[in-house]
């Protein structure tokens, strides 16, 4: 199957079609396991909880038909396995995801690509998952605000905290 829309690999989702679940993997893995490790801080737990979406899309079948909004689904899916993994976990260690966005940074780039990742371990939780789920998910503050259970103000709200944290770390480690 290649990739159509959202609604044609529901479609094939639904129908247990192995190739919409190819492209479903191809489409959003990555991204789930950069936001898995965000919100994890531990490649193997991120796995894991990848895993278990994957697995829970599979036994879904029909239930499946009702989901309006699959990205949203999936990443709202992923922050539940991420709390059945680790209940209430804190700030994590830093950790880096072997799935990366871009190209690995080089020289004075990778000097700030590791400021910026104990920057980002450092930040309270829940700021943690709103910005893995707008930044990596590509969540709007809605569908953000759906997933973490929060109105789309709060989720707004916690995503300019963690930028404001993140820059206050970044601007005092290039003072020093």
């Amino acid at each position: 199957m290649t990739q159509g829309s959202p609604d044609d690999l529901l479609d094939g989702l639904v129908a247990g079609d192995d190739s919409a679940y190819e492209a479903l993997y191809d489409a959003y893995g990555a991204a789930l396991l950069r936001a898995a490790t965000a919100i994890l801080g531990a490649q193997g737990d991120a796995e894991d909880a990848v895993q278990d979406v994957f697995v829970a899309i599979v036994r879904a079948g029909e239930r499946l038909r009702g989901v309006r909004n699959l990205r949203a689904y999936l990443f709202a899916s992923l922050r539940r396995a991420a709390l059945r993994r680790h209940p209430g976990r804190g700030p994590v260690a830093l950790v880096r995801c072997d799935v990366p966005a871009a190209a690995a940074p080089t020289g004075t780039d990778a000097d700030t690509s590791a400021r910026l990742e104990r920057a980002l371990a450092a930040l309270p939780r829940d700021q943690r998952e709103v910005l893995a789920l707008h930044v990596d998910g590509g969540l709007t503050f809605e569908e953000c605000g759906r997933a973490l259970a929060i109105s789309p103000n709060t989720a707004a709200s916690r995503y300019r905290y963690a930028l404001e944290k993140l820059r206050d770390a970044l601007s005092a480690a290039t003072r020093e």
